[in-house]
């Protein structure tokens, strides 16, 4: 999560300058220095630092809504894991009283096999003390009886026979019926222990889903919290990037006024720079990010790319898409070191993250000409350009204005 939080803190890019074309700029100024106009020069520095300090300030408020979405995306995969533990314990649950019930089945029917197993043991008992009490009262049958009583020897062997397997038949009946009674009331005292087991676990369960209901309650009201909370940065933070917009156009509106004095003193006799809305490519390389909205490399949800990012190695020399006169080449805050070339007719080009800048502000160059060189510098993933074409200041796709 510090890690997100940290990359987040990258993420913002500043906005640039909105800066139209003039449509008469100059390559060569005549041998007197172009007249300057002191007051004008302090109303662009001044309105240069209020910019930045809005830019700043937009900087920070947009770590801050990024700090906070990671936030509200922490606790939802928190509350994400409690809802899908919570969905564990209902289906353990189930199944638990789906074994119970089918515990409680076989007990039933164990328990009248043990009924019915304990009736025959006492009817087999019952037999056997009533011939007990027969023999007791009337002696054992012996030999001798069974001879006397027999009408013929044939009659003799078949009574001794039949007396013999009654008394064996008895005893063996017995024997298993106890066994049997045995082995039923064994399986009934597993059952029942199995189905103590069953509830034992059943309450602890629902006891871990009653705790985890009131933590996902708990963790769907911090969702919701931290929701609110990101739902009223973002409001801060378009509310200030309407404030930047605004102080740029009065920048941007400032810089043109002074372009044009400056065009005016040097004279219209010059070459001037007169886009006719085509680029050369700058650089030869991959496109890696489009323009247009995508993931933003840091984290923290979809953002506006306002321009190509072309992959290229580090120190790859960077030329002019068009002629043009450099209206700015400096560092600017996420794009590192960056160049904007007025290229006349309402056309700019701008270049980011570079790794050295050949070029200084005011300079007449060329369509070609070696203005810098790829670098990583500000916020970025890797050595690359970002190049950026602008009408009137406003951020167009790059990419169908690109010739060879």
């Amino acid at each position: 999560m510090i890690r997100r939080i940290l990359a987040s803190a990258l993420l913002a890019l500043f906005p640039i300058y909105a800066v139209a074309a003039v449509h008469h700029t100059v390559r060569h100024a005549r041998s007197h220095p172009p007249r300057r106009d002191p007051t004008l020069e302090h109303r662009i520095e001044a309105q240069r630092t209020r910019t930045r300090l809005l830019q700043y300030q937009l900087h920070l408020k947009r770590m801050q809504l990024h700090v906070a979405t990671a936030r509200v995306n922490d606790l939802q995969e928190q509350l994400d894991e409690t809802n899908a533990a919570i969905a564990g314990v209902n289906q353990r649950l189930g199944y638990l009283g789906a074994e119970q019930r089918e515990t409680q089945r076989r007990l039933i029917w164990y328990a009248r096999q043990l009924v019915a197993a304990k009736r025959s043991l006492q009817l087999q008992d019952s037999l056997l003390r009533r011939r007990l009490v027969g023999i007791y009262e009337y002696g054992a049958p012996n030999y001798l009886s069974v001879l006397l009583a027999a009408r013929s020897f044939s009659d003799f062997v078949e009574s001794w026979d039949d007396f013999r397997l009654l008394i064996a038949a008895n005893q063996r009946a017995v024997r298993q019926r106890q066994e049997t009674a045995k082995r039923v009331l064994a399986v009934q005292q597993s059952l029942e222990a199995n189905e103590i087991a069953l509830q034992d676990e059943r309450q602890q369960q629902n006891q871990a889903r009653i705790q985890l209901g009131a933590l996902a309650t708990e963790r769907s009201n911090l969702v919701g919290l931290a929701d609110r909370d990101r739902r009223v940065i973002a409001t801060q933070v378009a509310a200030m990037e309407d404030l930047t917009a605004a102080q740029e156009a009065q920048l941007e509106a400032l810089i043109r006024q002074r372009q044009a004095e400056i065009a005016q003193a040097r004279g219209i006799a010059g070459e001037a720079a007169h886009s006719n809305g085509y680029f050369s490519w700058p650089i030869t390389g991959i496109i890696t990010s489009p323009f247009g909205w995508r993931s933003n490399p840091f984290g923290g949800g979809p953002e506006f790319h306002q321009g190509l990012d072309i992959a290229a190695p580090m120190g790859t020399t960077v030329r002019a898409a068009a002629a043009g006169t450099v209206i700015m080449a400096q560092w600017y805050g996420g794009y590192g070191n960056y160049i904007l070339i007025d290229n006349g007719n309402h056309y700019s080009t701008g270049y980011g993250h570079l790794s050295a800048i050949y070029v200084s502000r005011g300079q007449y160059v060329q369509r070609g000409q070696a203005i810098g060189a790829v670098g990583s510098t500000g916020y970025s993933t890797g050595p690359h350009l970002h190049f950026e074409v602008r009408i009137n200041g406003k951020p167009v796709d790059p990419a169908p204005r690109l010739i060879h």
